[in-house]
């Protein structure tokens, strides 16, 4: 339970004191993030805003005994919210399968690729067929999603790491004098 004192100090602009009533309760709001969201990332993401909107508008919190169980609201409806917006990308599946025939006629060169853009979560594997394969912006992408840029951003950032990643394991993996052994018989 937070301090009344902090969160009255807090509520006339003491940034400091709002950074120490979040630190007492980051643990308990990620954790509730971690059950809504049911992943690391979403979890942070929706932490995150928790915060910002906490900070944004902890003028307008009427009881200071309440701080916590506001906060917590902020939290579940933020956490509503990304589900929501997650949900509206199911109905892209049909552009997400013409971006594949598109992915699959571009790579044909280099089918490793393809293969590894398809394994990735949607999450990544979304914004990387919009940015790449369909040349879209990252702020179109953003509208399309309905989400932040930032979050676009991040997503395409890690998304490309996941596949350099991907490649170089299937690199390493490959044994390349097998194909020789099977040549000569």
């Amino acid at each position: 339970m937070a301090d009344i004192k902090k969160v009255q100090r807090a509520k006339k602009g003491n940034h400091k004191v709002f950074q120490e009533l979040m630190e007492e309760e980051k643990i308990k709001l990620y954790k509730m993030a971690y059950i809504y969201m049911k992943n690391e990332d979403d979890a942070l993401e929706v932490f995150q805003e928790t915060v910002c909107k906490a900070f944004t508008s902890i003028k307008n919190l009427k009881d200071e005994r309440y701080f916590s169980t506001w906060l917590t609201r902020i939290l579940i409806n933020t956490a509503i919210d990304l589900l929501k917006r997650k949900k509206r990308v199911i109905p892209m599946e049909r552009e997400i399968l013409e971006s594949k025939m598109t992915l699959y006629q571009s790579s044909e060169k280099d089918p490793d690729l393809l293969e590894a853009v398809l394994e990735l979560d949607e999450k990544y594997k979304t914004v990387l067929v919009l940015r790449f394969y369909k040349d879209y912006t990252v702020k179109q992408i953003a509208e399309f999603l309905d989400c932040p840029q930032g979050t676009v951003k991040t997503n395409i950032h890690r998304g490309i790491n996941l596949l350099k990643g991907k490649l170089k394991e299937d690199c390493v993996n490959e044994q390349p004098m097998a194909r020789f052994k099977k040549g000569n018989g």
